[in-house]
């Protein structure tokens, strides 16, 4: 049986459709059909049912999916594994959002840069779960760090961490409210507070108040700016709370610029995954910044 027609079939497998496998494997869409009927044709059976948007394996294609994915992965692991003797030719491509791939992902995985700058080579983009992800799955990222977990095969995620959620505020703030305030009114003592969030949908706040309050924030934004360190510095200039992830705000609480206005006894947690296309973990470079940041990850609570 023809390696390549493996390869497209465990592709496309994986996308859940032609086009998207086109995509990933540098062909066009008639010449990936063209590979899968004539798989179906070497083995007598129907592997995928189309459908109005992608396909679904059939049986038979789900079994032989399972029975060649993982050797195809290790074959591609060891022709990867001598393109690692050179690693200045390898760059990874990483996506993540904005502030904790700056404050967390980048500064960890500059140390495989080396010292001579002969390492691992790094390409950064910044861009919401859902932007990430369809990138990645196309083919346009080697990396992911997302809030969400991907759905489908062709995507695969580990957890990476967890991060704590914080109501912080201005100190002016904290002595408008108070802590008697807060534990007799709970989220009705902040109803006339300013909020600062990265959206109007107000994500952050929504999820706080959901899992602290039992509730929905009674107010709309009042300043809305898509980057949490901005966030912070206009809590800091008093603009209003915000919720932030602890490792955001540390500084600033240590400081006083902020003040948290709130200590449940379960804080809001939030997940943080590393994505991969499934199979790509074969490739050196890939396992090897994964793996860094795994180990990263584990000092950073």
């Amino acid at each position: 049986m023809d390696l390549a027609l493996l390869r497209t079939f465990v592709t496309v497998h994986r996308a859940g459709s032609f086009t998207r496998a086109a995509a990933l494997l540098g062909l066009s869409q008639p010449a990936v059909t063209s590979q899968i009927r004539t798989l179906e044709r070497q083995l007598g059976r129907p592997l995928f049912l189309r459908q109005a948007r992608g396909v679904t394996p059939t049986t038979i294609g789900d079994e032989l999916a399972h029975k060649a994915a993982p050797h195809l992965d290790a074959l591609v692991e060891i022709t990867e594994t001598g393109l690692d003797e050179d690693s200045s030719l390898r760059t990874l491509h990483l996506a993540g959002p904005p502030e904790f791939t700056a404050e967390r992902a980048l500064p960890a995985l500059t140390e495989l840069i080396g010292d001579d700058g002969q390492g691992l080579a790094l390409r950064a983009s910044f861009g919401n779960a859902e932007e990430t992800l369809e990138g990645l799955a196309a083919g346009h990222h080697d990396l992911a760090i997302t809030t969400a977990r991907p759905r489908g095969a062709l995507l695969t995620a580990t957890p990476l961490c967890d991060e704590e959620h914080v109501l912080v505020a201005a100190p002016r703030w904290m002595a408008r409210v108070g802590p008697g305030k807060l534990r007799r009114k709970g989220a009705h003592a902040l109803e006339d507070l300013p909020i600062v969030e990265v959206h109007e949908s107000l994500p952050l706040v929504a999820r706080y108040w959901a899992s602290v309050f039992d509730s929905r924030p009674a107010a709309s934004g009042t300043v809305v700016v898509p980057d949490l360190r901005a966030v912070l510095a206009c809590v800091a200039a008093g603009a209003g709370l915000a919720v932030l992830p602890r490792y955001l705000c540390t500084e600033a609480l240590e400081r006083g610029d902020v003040v948290a206005l709130l200590d449940p006894a379960v804080p809001p947690l939030r997940t943080y995954f590393l994505v991969v296309r499934t199979g790509t973990l074969a490739m050196p470079h890939i396992v090897r910044a994964h793996e860094w940041l795994l180990r990263a990850a584990a000092g950073w609570a």
